[in-house]
């Protein structure tokens, strides 16, 4: 088997890996250098990346023209390939992706980085690249040439590059199948989305609001928080203390201490729910 003919192969895995992987969606795409032409890259045509097969990869020019007759539509921003190819002469694959969990990053101020030691290899800067700074108001689409060299300029030496209300793009040295720098982003993203719940506006955070000094001394009233604003030990609540103690004569230790628990729960979350107090 040739290397050209396995380097379309891996093309086409990849392009089931990642859908699989839900690093592209429906509008991603993939693709690989010609190792025996430079100036030539391969990519699918115009199909969810889910579905690609070998007969579906065609070979395109730097400038985004396919080498042949090509009747079949392509991507429409298959530019970016192109574009990084041309600024980056070691890139061996690129990839572009619409993942979600990047996109609250490309419209604010708050900058990208790894937060997982795997997520190292996105590198430590991730800028973002706003069409709007050089093309004013457009589709987003990187549908010429001059966007995608724009693109790939904001790009530079790092590995991946934010796209303002897009997506990211990415390219690697080697034409691997799993090109572990796009799925990075993604799984990046998750994590201080999960810790944060996305809570990012453009221009600033939006962080929940400390609570008010005067809500834990309310619930320090009602014998539930202690002073310090901590839960108070099981003698520490007397009145509570008294009519447990009186209702579990004849139980055993451990069924008092747990309804005693219980019941310091339900109370908690219910004066908590009544003042929009918060419990995570």
């Amino acid at each position: 088997m040739s290397t050209l003919r396995d380097t379309i192969r891996d093309l086409v895995v990849a392009n089931r890996i990642l859908a699989h992987e839900n690093v592209v969606d429906a509008y991603g795409h993939i693709s690989v250098r010609n190792p025996d032409n430079p100036n030539t890259y391969f990519i699918s045509v115009s199909r969810s990346p889910e579905l690609v097969k070998e007969s579906d990869i065609v070979e395109c020019a730097l400038d985004g023209t396919p080498v042949g007759a090509e009747r079949r539509a392509l991507y429409i921003e298959r530019h970016i390939h192109g574009a990084i190819y041309e600024k980056r002469p070691e890139v061996q694959s690129v990839i572009h992706s619409h993942a979600l969990e990047v996109l609250p990053f490309s419209i604010s101020t708050t900058p990208m980085e790894p937060v997982l030691h795997s997520a190292g290899i996105i590198g430590r800067r991730i800028h973002v690249w706003d069409i709007r700074d050089r093309f004013g108001d457009t589709s987003l689409l990187v549908e010429n040439m001059a966007q995608g060299r724009d693109l790939a300029d904001r790009l530079a030496d790092d590995r991946v590059v934010l796209m303002r209300g897009h997506g990211f793009a990415t390219g690697r040295r080697g034409a691997h199948r799993r090109h572990p720098a796009a799925q990075r982003p993604g799984a990046d993203g998750r994590a201080p989305a999960r810790r944060r719940r996305q809570g990012i506006e453009r221009g600033r955070d939006r962080h929940p609001p400390a609570l008010p000094r005067r809500r834990p001394r309310i619930l320090s009233r009602l014998g539930i928080l202690g002073d310090a604003g901590g839960l108070r030990e099981h003698a520490a609540s007397p009145r509570l203390g008294a009519t447990r103690a009186g209702e579990a004569q004849g139980r055993g230790e451990k069924e008092a201490a747990l309804e005693h628990d219980l019941l310091t729960l339900k109370r908690i979350l219910s004066f908590a729910g009544s003042l929009r107090i918060p419990v995570a």
